[in-house]
């Protein structure tokens, strides 16, 4: 691949999968800190310490061909001269006040700063035009500085209003936890930390390229109308995005859709939703509700209507089956129909009562005393499961329809965090797995009312239709 060529999305896609080795339960931190330094945005990472974020910008600074790194941990003690160098001496003989930054951050293209809000007033001030301007004013002097992007960490969020300005310059926030149960065998056999091996470098003239095809990806009215509904959604809650965040957000789409070969954007642009319009953590869920249920319109995880169907089917075949028949209600019918069907003959103690019947010939009386039931009813109970059991598999090839094409949608997509994925993919499977197993409650219950005992003699009278609620 040329320095100056577009890469492929299976460029994009080796270096994610290089980038992620190893970082257990870390998709989406992976895809969401390569995608922001793509588009020249900053990332927050907010978790507890022992969390992989320094790991991560480490790794994320190896992708970037002939970047420098810069690091450093922030307390309430940390003074401008550790992130920005130290004052010149030989300026200051000559009235200027001046810094030397020659590896500091002004020359670093991937940053990681932890602790990031337990900075002061003055490293703040100076870092809000670095990260939005991409500028550090030198002395009297504003000098340009090749920062990429700012991958940032802190154990919780800022609570003093005059941080919040700050906070918003970091266009994605991504919470981290530490390693869930289902990984946790895996991270003991996790070997030492190494420098991961990256496949290909990206180039700034890879950037200009990507970021040149970004400005002619087109917004499509999907989106568009996502965007409209989702900040209808926020500001039921009270949450405004500034129009600067909604920009850098389409800016940062357009990359997204530009590596992966897309010409336009579309509602499923709007994943990434949870990571940037969530001003903490704990919001984030909310949003994935939000992406799911409202936008994307994944089937409930349930069928009420199918539900309620199938139990008054059950209700109803359970009665039919029990019912007695109509001639069979005094002790001396029961007697004279024991003995028509062999089952009266003498006891061992010559009690020839209905009594004294063997308790082994019980299940055979009960048959012949269940009431019997015309050929027109049993067809008619079976003809209405057959109906609500079409209606059952028009539903769940419906599901399976709509599976198939979401998983056709979302597999070249590289940036949609594949958590989010997975859970709009096995909401179509429960629901499938919910209508396939009311379908199969229901022939059960057909081939039930089919097998009810038939009498010759029987009036040919059509049953009233089995109520189903609403």
């Amino acid at each position: 691949m040329a320095d100056d060529e577009l890469p492929s999305r299976q460029h994009w896609d080796a270096l994610l999968t290089a980038l992620g080795e190893g970082l257990l339960e870390r998709d989406t931190a992976v895809q969401l800190t390569l995608l922001a330094a793509l588009g020249g945005e900053h990332a927050l990472l907010i978790g507890p310490p022992g969390t992989a974020k320094s790991a991560l910008a480490r790794r994320l600074h190896r992708v970037f061909d002939g970047s420098r790194y810069f690091e450093r941990l922030l307390t309430r003690f940390s003074t401008p001269e550790e992130l920005f160098g130290p004052l010149s001496l030989r300026s200051l003989e000559h009235d200027r006040y001046e810094r030397l930054t020659d590896g500091y951050l002004p020359t670093a293209g991937i940053a990681f700063l932890d602790e990031v809000f337990k900075a002061n007033s003055a490293i703040l001030n100076a870092l809000l035009t670095l990260l939005n301007e991409r500028a550090f004013d030198n002395g009297t002097e504003r000098l340009q500085t090749p920062l990429i992007s700012v991958v940032a960490a802190s154990n919780e969020l800022p609570t003093d209003e005059a941080l919040q300005a700050f906070h918003d310059r970091f266009l994605v926030r991504i919470g981290v936890a530490p390693v869930g149960d289902a990984s946790f065998a895996a991270l003991l056999a996790l070997p030492e930390e190494r420098p991961c091996a990256v496949p290909w470098f990206v180039s700034a003239a890879h950037r200009i390229a990507l970021n040149k095809a970004a400005e002619a990806v087109t917004l499509g009215a999907g989106f568009v109308e996502g965007c409209h509904r989702l900040r209808q959604w926020l500001g039921e809650r009270r949450t405004i995005l500034s129009d600067r965040r909604w920009r850098q957000w389409v800016a940062l789409a357009r990359v997204a859709a530009a590596s992966e070969g897309r010409s336009s954007l579309d509602e499923l642009d709007l994943g990434l939703a949870p990571w940037v319009a969530a001003a903490r953590p704990d919001d984030a869920p909310a949003l994935q509700d939000w992406f799911v249920d409202e936008l994307m319109q994944a089937p409930a995880a349930s069928a009420p209507w199918l539900s309620r169907a199938v139990e008054a089917f059950e209700r109803q075949l359970s009665l039919e089956q029990q019912m007695p028949a109509d001639a069979a209600d005094d002790a001396g019918g029961k007697l004279a129909l024991a003995r028509q069907i062999g089952l009266g003959e003498g006891s061992a103690s010559g009690d020839t009562g209905a009594a004294a019947m063997p308790r082994l010939r019980s299940e055979r009386l009960e048959a012949h005393l269940q009431r019997r039931w015309s050929a027109v009813h049993v067809q008619a109970r079976v003809q209405q499961v057959l109906e609500i059991e079409q209606q059952a598999a028009a539903a769940l090839l419906e599901v399976t329809a709509s599976r198939a094409a979401l998983a056709t949608r979302m597999a070249p997509r590289l940036w949609l965090p594949r958590e989010l994925a997975a859970r709009l993919l096995a909401r179509h499977d429960q629901a499938r797995w919910v209508l396939a197993d009311l379908a199969s409650r229901l022939a059960a219950t057909r081939d039930g009312f089919a097998a009810l005992p038939l009498a010759a003699d029987a009036l040919p009278q059509t049953p009233a239709p089995i109520a189903l609620e609403a």
